[in-house]
């Protein structure tokens, strides 16, 4: 039933782009911000993203998925102009990470919404039923037949008989295992639970059996490869992990055998093709060579947080920053700074902190603060003055924006526009 599809996504060599992305990143730290001057009347704490490294990131990615429908992780991005900016680039559609934000991106003209992760937020479900335009953009994510109750539950009462069925997805674990047995080692996330292709089927047939849901497609999100660095920081060694490659060649063969054997068993149960998701920022050319997906997702690549500094797959160009203002001296080579704590979420580590693009550290006795934020300066350096800007860059891409109401889109040392993010449109979707 599904045509064959040739070719990969195009790349550099791994040396080539690591050198090419250590002189990025260096070059941030070696001169100031250019578009501080025009926010110096703002006061701190300030966010701001690059538009020309945004369209450039974004260009890249889609270069990278070679051809292949390329979806926008919404969780990567949380501000809407953005999300519409990158939609105007190239991106095809949207993976929102709750139903209620789905319904939100849909009334403000989304046309294809999948929603990422199973939800059993009941009162978003049953809008979802009621509505038969969202049932016809919104695609929901199940792993459980727990979630096909909910669903099919939301539908009768809402008593909407006319319309399109409930657009399912079913999400397939991609994490790479490794034993027999209790011996078996968990490479991956913890996610869905369906692995074989019978459980996949067995969820279908319990889907479509229903008559109110039809399944749409199935999602394989590889984390163990797309969101695990490729080797340690490059701003101190261009030095690739070989334990980590071994883990990401491992992976790829794996989901090369099992994830065709997955989507073929539903395709011939359905009697039609499905939809076969799959990739992240991190993976986009080793997923896009797979014939068996039909688009991919990304999402953190349009922003370049510090966890893609260490990829060899691609250069990143850091266009999110925000600006916090010092407030003490309490030593010639510290600064402390207002705010800073913002922590990516993730196992707890220092890779999860922000990070100054001027060369200053965190104290490892504080971190990063509540309301302050000391950084000490290298040797033969002074800390900036009372009132001068630090500019820092987060760990995870949209999880910053959740920190402020507003955004400045900046082009040089110009500011474009200043737009609301999620939280300024008073939207908290968890």
């Amino acid at each position: 039933m599904r045509t064959t599809r040739e070719g990969a996504a195009p790349g550099g060599t791994s040396a080539q782009v690591r050198q090419q992305g250590r002189q990025q990143i260096r070059e941030q730290g070696r001169r100031p911000a250019p578009w501080g001057r025009a926010l110096r009347g703002v006061a701190g704490p300030v966010a701001v993203v690059d538009l020309d490294a945004f369209d450039a990131n974004a260009a890249d990615l889609l270069a990278r998925a070679g051809g292949l429908p390329l979806r926008l992780a919404s969780k990567s991005v949380r501000v809407r102009t953005l999300l519409d900016r990158a939609l105007a680039a190239g991106f095809t559609s949207v993976m929102a990470y709750s139903v209620a934000e789905a319904l939100w991106l849909a009334e403000h003209g989304v046309a294809d919404v999948l929603v990422g992760y199973p939800s059993v937020d009941r009162g978003g479900l049953a809008r979802l039923a009621a509505d038969p335009r969202a049932r016809r953009v919104i695609t929901v994510m199940v792993d459980d037949v727990s979630h096909v109750a909910l669903l099919e539950r939301a539908f009768m009462r809402s008593g909407v008989t006319d319309g399109p069925p409930i657009q399912v997805c079913i999400d397939v674990d991609a994490s790479l295992r490794l034993g027999l047995g209790p011996l078996t080692a968990h490479l991956g996330v913890r996610r869905s639970g369906l692995r074989r292709p019978e459980e996949v089927v067995r969820l279908a047939r319990a889907i479509e059996r229903t008559g109110r849901l039809r399944v749409r497609g199935v999602m394989f999100y590889e984390a163990q490869v797309a969101g695990v660095p490729d080797g340690p920081d490059r701003m101190a060694s261009g030095l690739r992990s070989p334990l980590v490659a071994v883990m990401k060649g491992l992976s790829l063969h794996d989901l090369a055998r099992r994830r065709p054997a997955v989507v073929a068993a539903l395709e011939d149960h359905l009697g039609r093709d499905v939809l076969v998701n799959g990739g992240g920022t991190g993976s986009l050319q080793q997923t896009a060579s797979d014939p068996t997906i039909t688009e991919l997702t990304a999402g953190s690549g349009l922003l370049c947080p510090t966890l893609f500094d260490r990829y060899d797959s691609f250069a990143p160009r850091p266009a999110a920053f925000f600006g916090l203002d010092v407030v003490r001296r309490p030593a010639p080579r510290i600064a402390t700074v207002a705010g800073g704590g913002y922590v990516a979420s993730g196992p707890p580590g220092a890779d999860r902190l922000p990070r100054s693009v001027d060369g200053s550290r965190l104290l490892a006795s504080e971190g990063a603060g509540e309301v302050q934020t000391p950084l000490r300066y290298p040797p033969g350096r002074s800390g900036p003055a009372v009132g001068a800007r630090v500019w820092m860059r987060h760990a995870k891409a949209g999880e910053l924006m959740e920190r402020f109401d507003h955004v400045h889109l900046v082009r040089a040392d110009r500011v474009i526009s200043t737009v609301a993010t999620y939280r300024g449109e008073a939207q908290n979707f968890g």
